[in-house]
């Protein structure tokens, strides 16, 4: 069966990464969840305190890129790969509110962004693989046969993201999870290098009002006629 690029670029907390790795397990694909790349660099340098809500030391950051070390590393119980920093398992550690609070910051660094980008080309040079970020329709794969660029409502996104936090026993609140939705919008849609936008052959999907199931079966049915035109 001909092996396709799938691109899933959109706004944080539209469940991108959910959808992309339902896709890869079905296809038997390679996922590659971006924003964790991006969230693993944030962890380094709120770590070494070069970066916080008030503060962005950007030439440190710049100048000890290459003593950051990325690897995906697959986890069988989990069913998908879990993101590792350095040789350190950092999957959870990277999914907090502090995190989103400074990722949007760190990631609009040029050379952030340059060296995250050669590494997901690299990782997906064979296709056959499932990628979702922001810039991935329209820098990393601007030839992937299918490209998804996927929204919501920033109330509901905010809800899901809130929900998602506190079960994880996080104490945070629905206005401070919004505002955060609302600033990461604004800084991933204004950037200078590869802002969020909408490749112009990309399929929308608005999935405000959608289940993850009926979401999945939509994409899904995109898949199998790319696949098979």
């Amino acid at each position: 069966m001909k092996k396709i690029t799938i691109a899933i670029d959109g706004f944080s907390s539209t469940g991108k990464s959910t959808l992309a790795k339902q896709l890869a397990n079905v296809l038997g694909y390679v996922y590659v969840d971006t924003g964790a790349m991006y969230r693993a660099v944030t962890f380094y340098a709120m770590q070494n305190n070069w970066v916080s809500e008030n503060h962005l030391d950007k030439e440190v950051i710049i100048s000890n890129l290459n003593h950051v070390n990325l690897k995906f590393q697959y986890n069988a119980d989990l069913g998908f790969a879990e993101m590792y920093l350095n040789d350190t398992n950092v999957e959870q550690a990277i999914r907090t509110l502090e995190v989103s609070q400074n990722v949007s910051k760190v990631a609009e660094i040029s050379e952030v962004r340059a060296k995250l980008v050669q590494q997901q080309q690299e990782m997906g040079k064979e296709k056959g693989v499932v990628m979702d970020g922001r810039d991935i329709g329209t820098v990393v794969f601007p030839n992937a046969e299918l490209k998804i660029f996927m929204t919501a409502s920033a109330e509901t996104r905010a809800e899901r993201r809130f929900k998602e936090l506190t079960e994880k026993g996080q104490r945070v609140t629905f206005e401070e999870v919004l505002e955060n939705v609302q600033q990461r919008d604004y800084i991933d849609t204004h950037r200078d290098d590869s802002p969020l936008v909408q490749a112009e052959d990309a399929i929308v999907v608005d999935n405000s009002t959608l289940s993850k199931e009926e979401q999945f079966n939509l994409v899904l049915q995109l898949v199998n006629d790319k696949i098979n035109s």
